[in-house]
Parts: structure tokens; C-alpha cells; sequence
């Protein structure tokens, strides 16, 4: 019993770690939850999907080319992930989200090299459930306050924390099977 309870609390945080699914698959009633746990207003939630939604459009269709490019908005700040070929690609996604109306900032994370294997992807997908799990059986904080991204074995960390929360989460998070890094890009509560 205690293992099926595990295997089903793994396979949810692995659905919410696929950005921007989870709204889209759980439209209404779902987003409603989620968005009464955020401490972003109810307009900035939404404005961060729009923000992801233009800059994937964008970069689909404005930067041709074999690439693997994650776009997360937090409370108007993007975080670009992943794996470009080249520098002028790496700066022309740079500039396309300087393009989309209310970024606030950006962190340009993306690295230059082959793609990452579906297995990596994975990999990257089942740590981001294992960190999610273990903020979750801590319960120093409200595992909604703090957004996971990994990519390449790196944590990034995302929410409107305190200092404590944003120190209980890194801890976890550097803790964890699997992680290498962490980059905390927190806005602070105090």
C-alpha cells in the first residue's frame, strides 16, 4: 500500500513538473486551485502563461533549426533553459524576449551544445517529482510557493519566498539524488 502511495504521489509531481501542462490539462477547476495557492495575483499567473505561450511561438517559428529550448515565467521574470547550437542562437532567443510586453527580467540559461537524449530529459523530469515529493514531505513551506526547473541535472528555483523558505528549499532540493547544481532565483517576502 505504502509503495502504490508513493508510486501515485511521484507520478502527480511528475505531471506538474511538465511546464505549463498541468493548466492547460486542468482547465477551470485546476487552475482555480493553483492559482489560490500562488502568492502571484490572479492577472500575473495568467500574464506568466502568455509569456511562456508567445515566447515558444516565437521561437518556433522565428529560429529554425534542431534545438531544446524551456520557457518558464514567474511573476513576470523568464527563465530560458536548454540547448542551442550556436551563441547567435543563444542571443537571438535573448532578444525575442525582450520582444514580449511585461517581462520584468530574464535569465538566459541555455547552453551551447547538442541536444539533450530523451533519457536526460527524463532523468531531469523524475528529480524535478523527487524535489517536489521532498519539499512536500518537509513541510517547512507550501510546495506551491517554489517552482522547480531542472535541466541537465541543475535545480533552478523559482517563487515569492522568505529568506527561510527560499534556504529550507535550496537545502532540499541539494540534497536530492541526481542533483549537481542549484541557482536560487527567488523574489523575497522580507
Amino acid at each position: 500500500m505504502k509503495i502504490r502511495l508513493y508510486f501515485l504521489a511521484s507520478l502527480i509531481f511528475l505531471m506538474l513538473s511538465l511546464q505549463g501542462c498541468v493548466p492547460v490539462v486542468a482547465a477551470g477547476v485546476g487552475t482555480g486551485v493553483v492559482m489560490a495557492q500562488d502568492r502571484r495575483s490572479n492577472e500575473v499567473f495568467i500574464e506568466d502563461q502568455r509569456i511562456e505561450s508567445k515566447l515558444s511561438g516565437l521561437i518556433a517559428s522565428e529560429l529554425n533549426g534542431v534545438m531544446h529550448v524551456n520557457v518558464t515565467s514567474f511573476n513576470l521574470n523568464v527563465l530560458i533553459t536548454g540547448e542551442v547550437p550556436e551563441e547567435y542562437t543563444k542571443a537571438e532567443i535573448g532578444k525575442l524576449v525582450s520582444r514580449v510586453d511585461k517581462v520584468r527580467s530574464m535569465n538566459n540559461e541555455l547552453v551551447i551544445s547538442e541536444n539533450s537524449s530523451l533519457v536526460s530529459r527524463s532523468n531531469d523530469s523524475i528529480t524535478t517529482s523527487n524535489v517536489k515529493l521532498r519539499f512536500l514531505n518537509n513541510g517547512h513551506f507550501n510546495v506551491e510557493h517554489v517552482k522547480v526547473v531542472t535541466e541537465n541535472d541543475t535545480v533552478f528555483l523559482l517563487g515569492i519566498v522568505t529568506h527561510a523558505e527560499a534556504d529550507a528549499a535550496a537545502e532540499i532540493a541539494s540534497t536530492t539524488s541526481g542533483v549537481k547544481r542549484v541557482v536560487k532565483l527567488f523574489e523575497y517576502l522580507d
